[in-house]
């Protein structure tokens, strides 16, 4: 009969320091911070939508969506987006480990898991990993304000032939081959991912950098100005501080993508996703290192310059989001946004991302530390909402 063990804090930390460091430097280091080199030669053979041309992948950006019209006051932030039947995520869950068929990147832990019939999804957990409670919280709010990013669902995992530290079998360990010492484990706090749609990319380079937004043209079929700016300025609003190309993908959507006789793949409707939530609701630091930290983000401002509308956002080591100048239209459009939610959905917001679990505490009227709440976090958030009503900026 296998042994349900419940990881450790120690044990999931052990392994994984060394290959954060490393996949941080290299990931910093890389090229194509700010998109792929306008020299990246055009695949040879039939032009799939992960083997693009740089001039067909703009084309493809310049028909993108970001936002989508829905009636934000009518949603449940608890339940979240509702998946099909097949793909919904319970409060438990019970899969098989997955070894992957190559290193898995990132310094947060994380593992991939089958939920049967070949359904393999990406398990985050730990309770001190801030990356649990920020990716539902931001994901939920992206929803519900109309924006695209993976869904994250929170649950309990219970995962069988499962190694001690699955993240650095999966990872720091990878090399030496599928473990042989598992049983049954339990992961409380996790979250799991559902990702939807097909990846657009550019051999050698993923996803896409934040300055790329200012090259798509206003004539574009796709985002206007304004939806553009005011998905910057919700970046700001919850520090999106890792934001590396690589956690952005530009995904066309499921059931879109077409082929013609010679095997080249088009894209009738493209979105402009934010798929790695993780490094938010704090405050951006050059290492990526706050992530769900009360303190921090009530002390990270809206605007670095209130006058001029830009925001504040200092770029981290790995981002390629730094303190953007936004629009009135796009500010009007974010605030106009952020007034739909209830303050029963705010406060739904940090409920269901379980945020008080992590046990963080601040300081007491006198002067002792106490837990933070789900108020602590609601009242931060409306104020930074008001922040962003009252600003005025140029056209």
């Amino acid at each position: 009969m296998a042994i349900v063990q419940r990881i450790d804090r120690a044990t999931m930390m052990r392994g994984t320091l060394a290959i954060g460091l490393v996949a941080l430097t290299l990931s910093g280091c890389a090229s194509g911070r700010f998109g792929p080199s306008p020299d990246t030669e055009a695949p040879k053979g039939p032009h799939t939508l992960k083997k693009l041309s740089v001039a067909e992948r703009q084309q493809v950006m310049e028909r993108a969506h970001v936002w989508r019209s829905l009636n934000t006051s009518s949603l449940d932030l608890i339940k979240g987006p509702v998946l099909p039947a097949s793909q919904r995520i319970p409060a438990h869950v019970t899969c098989t480990f997955v070894y992957p068929s190559k290193p898995l990147g990132g310094m947060t832990p994380k593992f991939q898991c089958d939920l049967g019939k070949d359904d393999v999804v990406k398990v985050k957990y730990g309770e001190k990993n801030g990356e649990v409670y920020a990716e539902v919280a931001a994901s939920r709010l992206l929803w519900a304000l109309g924006f695209q990013a993976d869904v994250m669902y929170p649950t309990r995992v219970t995962c069988r032939n499962c190694p001690a530290d699955p993240f650095a079998a999966s990872a720091a360990n990878w090399q030496r081959g599928s473990p042989t010492d598992v049983s049954t484990r339990e992961f409380d706090p996790a979250v799991v991912e559902r990702e939807s749609g097909s990846a657009v990319e550019v051999p050698g380079y993923e996803g896409w950098a934040w300055p790329e937004l200012d090259k798509i043209s206003p004539r574009g079929t796709g985002a206007t100005r304004a939806e553009l700016d005011a998905l910057k300025l919700l970046a700001v609003f919850i520090q999106h501080s890792d934001s590396k190309p690589g956690q952005q993908e530009i995904v066309c959507q499921e059931g879109r993508k077409q082929k013609d006789a010679k095997g080249n793949e088009t894209c009738a409707e493209a979105w402009l996703v934010i798929k790695d939530l993780g490094g938010s609701f704090g405050k951006a630091t050059r290492l990526n290192s706050s992530k769900m930290k009360l303190e921090d983000w009530d002390g990270a401002g809206i605007w670095k310059d209130a006058k001029q509308c830009v925001g504040d956002m200092p770029r981290s080591f790995t981002g390629s989001l730094e303190d953007p100048k936004i629009s009135e239209a796009g500010r009007r459009f974010l605030a106009q946004r952020l007034a739909l939610l209830s303050d029963r959905q705010v406060r739904d917001l940090f409920t269901v991302s379980n945020v008080v679990e992590r046990g963080e505490t601040i300081a007491a009227a006198d002067g002792s530390k106490r837990p933070v709440t789900v108020d602590d976090w609601v009242r931060v958030f409306k104020r930074k909402r008001s922040e962003i009503a009252a600003a005025r900026c140029a056209a």
